[in-house]
């Protein structure tokens, strides 16, 4: 039987000096999550940070990939897998560079839109049955 746990990860690179970057957008959203809620990110044996919170009734897992973002799929996947969760239960927040800094749109499937990190998560999850909370962060320059 499937989980009925439910997981939110943000998308971004792990090293101090990527912390501000417009990349990051995804870290920045679960960090606020995670303030707003009072909670912080532990380690986990799934190349990530976790948290949970709860919106309602319903716990949330937060997580952060410490993969960097070409492989933030090894993390999600593993630990969706340990977990046994349907994809429906996912939602992965990241910037998107063909919206206008600020914008935000939630869609569920879809293509990978040339994101790398939602590429990899794809490919290790063998599905795009999930949702994204897409980012606007616009084109530099």
């Amino acid at each position: 039987m499937r989980s009925n746990r439910y997981l939110i990860a943000g998308l971004g690179n792990p090293e101090a000096k990527y912390e501000q970057t417009r990349h990051n957008v995804g870290f920045m959203f679960v960090d606020w999550l995670a303030d707003y809620h009072g909670t912080i990110f532990t380690s986990t044996k799934h190349q990530s940070l976790t948290t949970n919170i709860r919106l309602g009734t319903t716990r949330v897992t937060l997580l952060k990939p410490q993969t960097f973002m070409n492989r933030s799929g090894r993390s999600v996947a593993s630990l969706m897998h340990f977990w046994d969760m349907d994809p429906s239960n996912l939602m992965v927040v990241h910037d998107d560079i063909d919206m206008h800094p600020g914008r935000v749109k939630l869609v569920e499937g879809g293509g990978t839109g040339g994101h790398n990190g939602i590429r990899s998560i794809v490919a290790d999850l063998g599905t795009r049955d999930f949702f994204r909370l897409k980012i606007g962060v616009g084109r530099p320059g």
